[in-house]
């Protein structure tokens, strides 16, 4: 799995095998059999882990991830879709928090004061008062039919999220047993020059990547994966919601 694969990924990640965590055995040759994916190295484990992710119709993405834009750090923990459809928060750091509900071709979007006056930059201060007390901590609405919404709709198509592991390969090597989040695991340890990136793949049922940490000076990010084939929860928010079209009509 090369990093660039792993950090699109995170911005923001179909085999069959099912087999238990490594139970002690008898002898050597028992204890080989019951450890995960006893047949297989850690960079076919890591591709069986790549089909088995894309074969998924939703997931939920939580954790860290760098900015290029800002050069600062997002906290993500967005839950999404091959449908297009995605419910989350998603904090951008010293910047505020965004809300954030898309389904069909609306987005519901709610921003805290903090991230509303980061945008509204290059206004006046009254301006900016005015902007604030208008969005800040309100549900508003917007189509996503726009060219401009066109980056954002991509964002929560997890199907265009997961394109970003065609034609990926692996150097990585198994590691120790472990759990994620409850879920067993096994470790897969991944280099690409100097960073470093360690996998954690489900070793119950689908061989889910269920977490990913990337070391690097430039691109570090670490990010789990859960809820796989579960609804998005996209209802619309309930009460007063701004409608953002109005404005521009």
């Amino acid at each position: 799995m090369r990093r660039t694969a792993l950090a699109a990924l995170c911005v923001a990640a179909a085999a069959t095998v099912s087999l238990t965590g490594c139970l002690p055995g008898d002898n050597e040759a028992d204890s080989k059999k019951k450890e995960p994916y006893a047949d297989l190295s850690g960079g076919e484990i890591a591709e069986r882990a790549v089909k088995a992710t894309r074969a998924a119709t939703s997931l939920r993405i939580k954790g860290e991830v760098p900015d290029e834009e800002s050069g600062g750090t997002v906290r993500l923990d967005m839950a999404l879709d091959t449908k297009g459809n995605c419910a989350g928060t998603v904090s951008i750091k010293g910047e505020g928090q965004a809300e954030l509900i898309k389904t069909g071709d609306t987005l519901y979007m709610k921003l805290d004061e903090a991230l509303v006056r980061s945008q509204a930059q290059g206004g006046d201060g009254m301006e900016t008062d005015m902007v604030v007390e208008m969005l800040a901590g309100k549900w508003t609405k917007t189509s996503t039919n726009g060219a401009d919404m066109e980056e954002l709709t991509a964002s929560c198509d997890l199907g265009k999220l997961l394109d970003e592991f065609d034609d990926v390969s692996s150097n990585a090597r198994r590691g120790d047993t472990t759990e994620v989040g409850g879920a067993p695991a096994l470790v897969l340890n991944e280099r690409d020059g100097k960073d470093r990136n360690t996998v954690y793949v489900a070793t119950e049922g689908e061989p889910y990547l269920l977490r990913v940490a990337v070391q690097s000076d430039k691109n570090p990010g670490d990010v789990t994966f859960t809820d796989y084939n579960k609804p998005v929860p996209v209802e619309a928010p309930k009460g007063e919601v701004l409608d953002l079209d109005e404005f521009g009509s």
